[in-house]
């Protein structure tokens, strides 16, 4: 089972350790500790800049059967800070995979680790909340390395999407197809399966840092305009969030995850952290205009506080999980946006009817269907 790698110790801030054995990585690093329950998928999930900074928990007990394939990647490297699994498979099978799960967590310089209790570790987030953590294949020190794991800085109050950003200059990305419409797209830490969801139906997409100023954006007239996903607190980012408030009711507006947080705050919306947030690809949501569920892909640990949602502001989306706003919508502003992943890297394809929509609302339809 060791594979001839180290001992390895998980401590979380609390105190609560757990110890396996590394199949990728040396050393230690620290992060905030997040379960996701998503049975596949798990290079989508770990090259997902939204969980930049975070330590990846998979619930589904067997990781790495299929390799790693070429092109499912959602961003240029490994974000997660670490990996933590039931089981790893050291011998990968896919008529597709080019390397071990391993090899791509080695190259990144990414510790992974196999053997730990995760059930228990998921059930004590849970109860107890996600909470920081760290990894070490270098000292049995409990005490230390819970110090370790205090002294990190915590999720509220973090600004990562300012550094996330996969395009450090404005980039065009062609529609696939005839061009219906051309879609800025701000980047916090934008996933690269968003980009082909939007081209696929006809939008050019101009890819722009997250920082660009409202009046550049309006220079480059676009038809519409995206908020990306992203990594940290929303609260964070209040030059971001000033920067949209000039853009809303200007062009059709629409955005996703960490996009639909700093909408909702443009909005005069609220937000907190989640006790240990929405990670995986079985979530369950509804859309109240339709009454239909779907089930959706989701990465967050930040909600907006429903009670604080301004007249004019109406919910779109619920959780049927924990009730939690999935969606809303500002007709005066021309803007809508959810919590989820309709991209669905990984995950059912239930929600690219939200694609759908935005590219009509750009080419001059409808604005919210």
């Amino acid at each position: 089972m060791e594979y001839g790698r180290n001992k390895a110790l998980v401590v979380l801030e609390d105190g609560t350790a757990f110890r396996g054995w590394s199949f990728a990585g040396e050393g230690e690093t620290a992060g905030e500790v997040v379960f996701t329950t998503s049975m596949v998928g798990y290079q989508e999930t770990i090259t997902d800049p939204s969980y930049r900074g975070q330590i990846v928990l998979f619930t589904y007990p067997l990781i790495g059967n299929y390799g790693v394939i070429p092109g499912d990647e959602e961003s240029r490297r490994v974000q997660a800070a670490g990996v933590l699994v039931r089981e790893y498979t050291p011998y990968h099978s896919n008529w597709a995979s080019e390397r071990s799960l391993a090899e791509m967590l080695d190259e990144a310089g990414v510790i992974g680790v196999e053997g730990i209790d995760t059930r228990a570790l998921t059930r004590h987030i849970r109860t107890a909340g996600a909470m920081r953590g760290v990894i070490s294949t270098e000292t049995d020190d409990v005490q230390a390395l819970r110090e370790r794991a205090r002294s990190h800085p915590q999720m509220v109050g973090l600004d990562l999407a300012s550094s996330s950003a996969q395009l450090t200059e404005p980039t065009l990305l062609p529609a696939i197809g005839e061009e219906r419409c051309r879609i800025a797209a701000l980047d916090y830490g934008v996933k690269g399966s968003i980009y082909r969801e939007l081209r696929s139906r006809g939008a050019s997409v101009l890819a722009l840092p997250g920082a660009t100023p409202p009046q550049e954006i309006l220079a480059s007239s676009p038809d519409g305009l995206f908020l990306s996903n992203g990594p940290g607190d929303p609260a964070a980012l209040e030059a971001a969030i000033e920067r949209l408030k000039p853009l809303l009711g200007e062009l059709p507006v629409f955005g996703i995850c960490l996009g639909h947080q700093l909408l909702g705050l443009a909005l005069g919306c609220e937000t907190y952290k989640m006790p240990f947030g929405h990670h995986g690809a079985n979530h369950p949501v509804r859309n109240l205009s339709t009454g239909r569920i779907e089930i959706t892909s989701q990465n967050h640990g930040f909600a907006i506080r429903e009670e604080t949602m301004p007249e004019g502001v109406a919910l779109t989306h619920r959780n049927l999980y924990d009730g939690t706003v999935e969606g809303l919508r500002c007709d005066a502003a021309g803007a809508w946006s959810v919590q989820y992943h309709p991209e669905s890297s990984p995950g059912p394809r239930d929600s690219g009817y939200l694609f759908d929509e935005f590219v009509a609302a750009a080419s001059g339809g409808k604005v919210v269907a």
